[in-house]
């Protein structure tokens, strides 16, 4: 069998193992790499071995879009934010891709944690107020990175400062092209819509994560208390309004078989899910500020952005390059379903 071949199927866990010896340290005796389900990005790794467990990130095989699944960007930046107030597991050792990798891709190799991943935003195995202090732990810790010096952790290099949003959207629309597969009315509206409101550079610069949700968060297995944030191959410098809308607006969808969002439930103090007013001041009261102008916008470009984001899983999943080709031929249904929200909330708001 051929590399990619292999690497496609399954790892060599005797190559695995051997290389992990010389490059971890205290790393011995590999009994078994077993891959974790759910997710859709970078395929995630339980590595069981006589020295303890490990988690191993690694980019998924076949042909990829062009600054997708940047694992060496994680690495990097879960790496310098380790002496910070965020909370990220230990980084341990980053592989290179091709021939020098013994899985023939790129991989890292970090602390394992024993906590939880919230996958159900409802949250319906704690209290209304654990569900409230488990959604504002989500929320310290996003400020604590926003407020993070990028020049003291050594990431002033880590994207380019200025024009995020304009960026970002050039980026996405190419993106969504590349991965385009039907014509979706609302997806075309809400790309005009964003495109004729690009709102002026204010030259704030700040580390934002990207995808910054609940289920890419790991906490206590018992306590509302945020052990790490995961995932953060789309973590780039950009302005901290691109996590905050990009969290909120994930909520405004509904939670159905197909979307996990809390658009659709009672929001408040008496369920403990969060309300958008309330979470957004509480934000700004942890970073010193008095409110987000042209708050709307936020909200739909993050909108647009995440329906890119599907629509590309669903092209992989076609193309079976997926970490789970089943479910990622499932999430080509959602793109319209997201567009569909952004245009209702621009349309509640008298933007359109």
């Amino acid at each position: 069998m051929s590399r990619e071949a292999n690497a496609a199927a399954a790892l060599d866990e005797a190559a695995l193992g051997a290389y992990l010896e010389k490059h971890v340290e205290g790393f011995k005796g590999l009994t078994e790499a077993k891959k974790f389900s759910g997710g859709q990005s970078n395929p995630t790794y339980l590595l069981t071995a006589d020295s303890g467990r490990y988690v191993m990130r690694a980019k998924p095989p076949g042909e990829l879009l062009k600054s997708a699944h940047q694992v060496d960007r994680e690495y990097r930046v879960m790496k310098a934010l380790g002496p910070t107030d965020v909370p990220v597991p230990k980084m341990y050792h980053l592989a290179p891709d091709g021939d020098e990798s013994p899985i023939g891709r790129m991989f890292y190799v970090m602390e394992y944690l024993e906590g939880r991943v919230l996958w159900d935003p409802r949250l319906p195995d704690l209290d209304p107020e654990q569900r409230f202090l488990t959604y504002d732990a989500l929320n310290a810790a996003m400020a604590a990175l926003h407020d993070v010096d990028v020049k003291a952790v050594g990431l002033e290099d880590f994207g380019r400062p200025g024009s995020y949003y304009e960026r970002q959207f050039g980026r996405w629309s190419k993106n969504y092209r590349a991965s385009e597969t039907e014509h979706h009315p609302d997806m075309e509206a809400l790309i005009t819509w964003l495109e004729e409101n690009m709102p002026a550079d204010d030259g704030t610069v700040c580390l934002v994560h990207g995808d910054y949700r609940l289920d890419n968060a790991m906490f206590h297995p018992t306590e509302p208390k945020l052990l790490a944030v995961l995932d953060w191959e789309l973590s780039t410098l950009g302005h901290p309004y691109a996590d905050l809308g990009y969290q909120c607006a994930y909520w405004r969808l509904p939670y159905s078989e197909r979307v996990r969002g809390i658009g659709n439930l009672e929001r408040s103090r008496a369920t403990g899910l969060p309300v958008e007013e309330e979470y957004v001041e509480a934000y700004c009261k942890r970073r010193g500020l008095t409110g987000i102008p042209n708050w709307e916008f936020y909200v739909a470009f993050s909108l647009f952005r995440y329906a890119a984001i599907i629509q590309g899983v669903y092209k992989r999943g076609l193309d079976g390059n997926a970490s789970d080709p089943e479910t990622a031929k499932k999430s080509g249904k959602n793109v319209p379903i997201v567009a569909r929200v952004a245009i209702e909330g621009l349309q509640k708001a008298g933007h359109l």
